[in-house]
């Protein structure tokens, strides 16, 4: 019994984690990419994919400054 609730809390722990904006697998999930969005056009710039970049990463956008 103990070890299904200890199971159950680290999920629920791990899930809020996931939650709180703690990207490490760096995917471009909605609220990465909202951030970065939002970053670049207070810099005046648009976000866009690079090159044969995978939209799936974050870290391939850029922000190209108009």
């Amino acid at each position: 019994m103990r070890a299904v609730l200890a199971i159950g809390l680290t999920a629920l722990l791990l899930g809020a984690c996931e939650t709180a904006g703690n990207n490490v697998a760096g995917t471009a999930d909605y609220d990465a990419l909202k951030q970065a969005h939002d970053k670049c056009a207070a810099q005046g710039g648009e976000l866009v994919l690079k090159d044969q970049g995978d939209p799936t990463y974050i870290q391939d956008y850029v922000c190209k400054v108009k």
